[in-house]
C-alpha cells in the first residue's frame, strides 16, 4: 500500500467499518498491497473485509463489482456473497480527513485453501477444475447486464497502470507500451471473444477443496477478451514456478497445464474465438501491468532483491517485444 494511504489508515477507520457491518471488532490482516483485506467476525462467523481507498477504485466502480459477484453467486458460481451493511449498503464509505474516502465491503470467506506451486494438488486435475471454472463464469456472465443505475465496470484500456508515463521514467519501455497498446487495439471485438472477466484468476486470488474452486477478488475485473482469464492463469504458473533461464522445463510445464485447462474450459464453455491468437499479446499485456503496479506500488527504495530481479526480467520481454512463453510452442 502507498505510504500516504497508510498514514491516514486509522483504528478510527476501522471502528466505523466494524460498526457498519456490526463486526466484534476483532480482526486478522490477509492482505495490503491494493486493498487492505482482513478477516473478521460477526455473530463469531468468519468474514473477509475489504477496505479500498479512493484512490485505487470509486464507490460506483466497487459497486459495479459486487452487483457482478452477488450475480455470479446467484448464477450458482462458487464465488463469496457480499452483504449488506446495517444500512442496506453493499459498499459503505467513510469520508477522512484529507478529504478522500475509504470504502468496504464485507464477503463470505471463501472454502478451502490456497494452493501453492509446491504443493501436490497443483497439478493437471486442478488445471482442469481451474479452466472449467473459468468456462462456467465466462458462460453465466454472457448473459449478465448491470441494471442502469450500476456503472458498468471499466474497459481495460482505462486502467490506470496502462499509462506508463505516470509511472515510469523509461523511454524505451514507453515507447514500446504505447506502440504495444495501438496493436492490442486492433483485435476485433465480438459478443464471443470479449466481455466483463475477472482479470486476475491466479493461483491466490482461489481456494481448493479437492474437488471445488471458489474464486475471490474481482478488484481487477473489467470488459477485456475472455482469453485474457487463460492467459494469466498461464502466466502467474509459468512466473511463480519457474527462473527464466529453466526455457525447457517452462516449455514442458506450459503445455501441461493448458491442455488440461482448455479441456476443462471446454466442458462449461465454448473457447473464445480465436483465442489462441491472442493470448500473445494478453500475456504481454500482464507484463506491462505487472511491470508497472510494482513501480506505483512500491518505492524504489523498499524494493528488494527479489522485486529487482523481477523488474529486469519484465522489462527485458516488453523491450524485446516477447510473451513469458512461446505460445506456438505448446499448443
Amino acid at each position: 500500500m502507498e505510504k500516504t494511504v497508510e498514514k491516514i489508515f486509522t483504528e478510527e477507520v476501522m471502528q466505523f467499518f466494524n460498526e457498519k457491518f456490526l463486526l466484534n471488532g476483532d480482526h486478522k490482516k490477509l492482505g495490503d498491497f491494493e486493498n487492505y483485506v482482513f478477516e473478521v467476525y460477526q455473530n463469531e462467523s468468519p468474514y473477509i473485509l475489504r477496505l479500498t481507498h479512493s484512490s485505487h477504485r470509486s464507490q460506483e466502480q466497487l459497486n459495479s463489482e459486487v452487483d457482478w459477484v452477488n450475480y455470479l453467486f446467484d448464477s450458482g458460481l462458487k464465488v463469496p456473497k457480499a452483504h449488506p451493511s446495517i444500512d442496506g449498503n453493499l459498499v459503505e464509505s467513510l469520508l477522512v480527513d484529507d478529504g478522500s474516502s475509504f470504502h468496504a465491503s464485507l464477503f463470505n470467506k471463501a472454502e478451502g485453501k490456497q494452493v501453492r506451486f509446491s504443493d501436490p494438488d497443483f497439478s493437471e486435475k486442478l488445471f482442469y477444475k481451474w479452466g472449467q471454472t473459468i468456462g462456467r463464469m465466462h458462460k453465466a456472465t454472457k448473459l449478465y447486464e448491470p441494471a442502469t443505475s450500476i456503472q458498468k465496470r471499466p474497459k481495460w484500456d482505462e486502467d490506470d497502470l496502462l499509462e506508463v508515463d505516470r509511472y515510469i521514467a523509461d523511454d524505451e519501455v514507453i515507447e514500446r507500451v504505447h506502440q504495444f497498446l495501438k496493436d492490442l487495439n486492433e483485435i476485433p471485438i465480438t459478443p464471443e471473444n470479449f466481455g466483463l472477466i475477472h482479470n486476475d484468476i491466479h493461483s491466490g486470488n482461489f481456494f481448493y477443496d479437492g474437488d471445488t474452486i471458489q474464486v475471490f477478488d474481482f478488484d481487477d475485473s473489467c470488459y477485456l477478451w475472455f482469453a485474457s482469464d487463460i492467459a494469466i492463469p498461464l502466466y502467474y504458473s509459468i512466473l511463480g514456478r519457474f527462473p527464466k533461464e529453466k526455457q525447457e522445463e517452462k516449455i514442458n510445464f506450459a503445455k501441461t497445464f493448458l491442455h488440461a485447462f482448455v479441456e476443462g474450459y471446454q466442458t462449461s464453455s465454448s473457447l473464445p474465438e480465436n483465442w489462441d491468437k491472442h493470448l500473445p499479446l494478453l500475456l504481454r499485456l500482464r507484463d506491462i501491468t505487472l511491470f508497472t503496479v510494482l513501480h506505483k506500488k512500491i518505492a524504489e527504495e523498499d524494493r528488494d532483491k527479489q522485486v529487482q530481479n523481477l523488474l529486469v526480467e519484465l522489462r527485458a520481454r516488453i523491450v524485446k517485444q516477447e510473451p513469458i512463453v512461446n505460445i506456438e510452442e505448446i499448443l
